[in-house]
């Protein structure tokens, strides 16, 4: 990282706005300059219709270059940004543009019909409701980028409202104070301190969009990536293949994943593997849902030592993992960033010392300061003094490094024992029969719970007895007799959220219709 190198997309713009800032799927490129233009555009004509410093927008679109348009524009204009999941059916859009009082709406021409009912429910303008590009009964977004060249005065700095995903009840708005200072200022120095963490490059160098912008750790990364300075490279769609194409194309430098990319990059062919270039890849963010540790062993044989691992949420981040820290400790999740505590719970309460699990609990002034938006009774469920849970169960070892077991919601007990199915799922995923994998707790009438494997066979694998025997001899050889899954189950395809995690909940709710369980 050069010194003399600019953060800030303002100040990058104004040094270099022949930079190119967005590469689209379909290989259109945008320059700094552009993008500069076209959101300040967009954010006086946002100031023109009304809204000031702490009003809400909520922009419905897919990895478009629409999306830097209107986040420059909302943190340049002081206003809460909340992108919503463009895969989300009818009422899921409406409940989310209504819950975070959204005074604009920005969606994407294919999902206009979806977006429709929850625009009108929640009672946005007609003046305020945009499309991209243009689509009836919605004013085009560029209409709002004409010659407005200045930003509105004295906004200070927007930030995002991201909603959790929803795995235990209808999402919620993370909500946060807004920054004072203006937004290249903060957003600056932000990268400056996000991107080295990383192993995220200052300056020109490209960076990979493998996941939906409207997710935390997509956008976080690709956010604080463009306020170093770097190219973002969209993916229409991730595919193993379209990955590795783009990164020796682009000479990609950084790129956030989760482990199902990592899992099916390595299913491909030595052949293949070895007929790209990824030399240039420096850092790769990994959060989200739990990694095997094989699994992530083998991804850093192939690509070196760039993978930093990230434990915490949408809530507050909780520890970095470097690749040498996680190399010489496989499993963890690294230890706390500087300002904040990793404390562990047990049932009524008690800290933990180390090597003993508990529930995890997060200390912090990012979490003194989380809210759920319109929610006082969850905000207090998952807040206890300055710290916040996620719900996930873990241990700190005699080197204050943080392990992670499982979620609280997801664990097993069965005859009065705890079973962490994260653990049961690691070995399936090692196990040359398995494409994925989800392991669950249904009901049982003598232990209370058993435990349930419901497998998506490897590409080649036939579903059936034949393999489900195999699995049960693998499983035999790695785990006690109390882990070992009661039944399998094969599915075509687990249902697998965008940022890696699977809809647990989704699989549990027909088992446990009719019985007393918090699915």
């Amino acid at each position: 990282m050069s010194d003399n190198e600019p953060t800030g997309f303002w100040s990058v713009a104004a040094a270099e706005p022949q930079r190119i800032a967005v590469v689209a799927g379909n290989g259109d490129r945008t320059t700094f300059g552009e993008l500069l233009t076209a959101s300040r555009s967009v954010g006086r004509g946002l100031h023109e219709l009304g809204l000031r410093r702490g009003d809400a927008v909520a922009m419905v679109l897919p990895n478009v270059p629409a999306i830097f348009t209107v986040y420059l524009a909302a943190m340049e204009s002081g206003l809460y940004l909340t992108p919503v999941n463009s895969h989300l059916a009818a009422p899921e859009v409406a409940h989310v543009i209504a819950d975070c009082q959204a005074s604009a709406v920005v969606v994407h021409r294919d999902l206009v019909e979806t977006c429709r009912p929850g625009v009108e429910q929640a009672g946005v303008r007609p003046e305020c409701r945009f499309a991209e590009p243009e689509a009836p009964g919605f004013r085009p977004l560029a209409e709002l980028a004409g010659d407005r060249a200045d930003p509105p005065r004295g906004a200070g700095t927007g930030t995002l409202m991201l909603y959790t995903s929803g795995t235990t009840g209808k999402p919620k708005g993370v909500r946060r104070p807004l920054p004072v200072d203006d937004a290249d200022t903060t957003l600056g120095a932000a990268a400056r301190v996000y991107c080295p963490g990383f192993g995220m490059p200052i300056g020109p160098r490209a960076h990979l969009v493998c996941g939906p912008l409207y997710h935390a750790g997509p956008s976080a990364s690709a956010f604080a990536a463009l306020h170093a300075g770097n190219t973002i490279v969209l993916m229409d769609s991730w595919t193993p293949t379209g990955f590795l194409e783009l990164v020796e194309r682009h000479h990609v430098a950084s790129t956030q994943m989760v482990p199902t990319m990592f899992h099916r990059l390595l299913a491909l062919p030595e052949e293949e593997r070895n007929r790209y270039d990824v030399s240039s890849i420096t850092g790769v963010m990994h959060t989200g849902a739990p990694c095997p540790v094989h699994v992530k062993a083998a991804f850093m044989e192939w690509f070196g030592p760039v993978v930093y691992e990230t434990y915490g949420g949408t809530e507050s981040v909780a520890t970095i993992a470097t690749p040498w820290r996680w190399l010489q400790h496989p499993g963890t999740v690294g230890r706390p960033i500087h300002g904040v505590t990793v404390h562990i719970f047990d049932e009524v309460g008690r800290e933990l010392p180390a090597g003993e699990a508990g529930e995890i609990w997060i200390e912090s002034a990012q979490a003194r300061s989380t809210e759920y938006f319109n929610d006082a009774d969850k905000t207090a469920r998952m807040r206890r003094d300055d710290m916040v849970t996620l719900g996930d169960v873990g241990y700190l070892d005699d080197n204050g490094l943080l392990f992670l077991q499982d979620r609280v919601v997801d664990m097993i007990i069965s005859g009065g024992v705890n079973i962490y199915p994260a653990e049961i799922e690691s070995v399936l995923l090692a196990c040359p029969l398995v494409g994925d994998a989800a392991v669950i707790g249904i009901p049982d009438e003598e232990w209370g719970e058993q435990v349930l494997a419901i497998v998506e066979p490897a590409d080649g694998i036939a579903a059936g007895d034949e393999t489900a025997a195999g699995l049960r001899s693998f499983c035999e050889e790695r785990l006690a007799r109390f882990k070992l899954p009661r039944r399998i189950e094969f599915v075509d395809t687990l249902p697998r959220l965008p940022n890696g995690k699977i809809q647990k909940r989704t699989l549990r709710a027909p088992y446990w219709e009719g019985h007393d369980r918090a699915i």
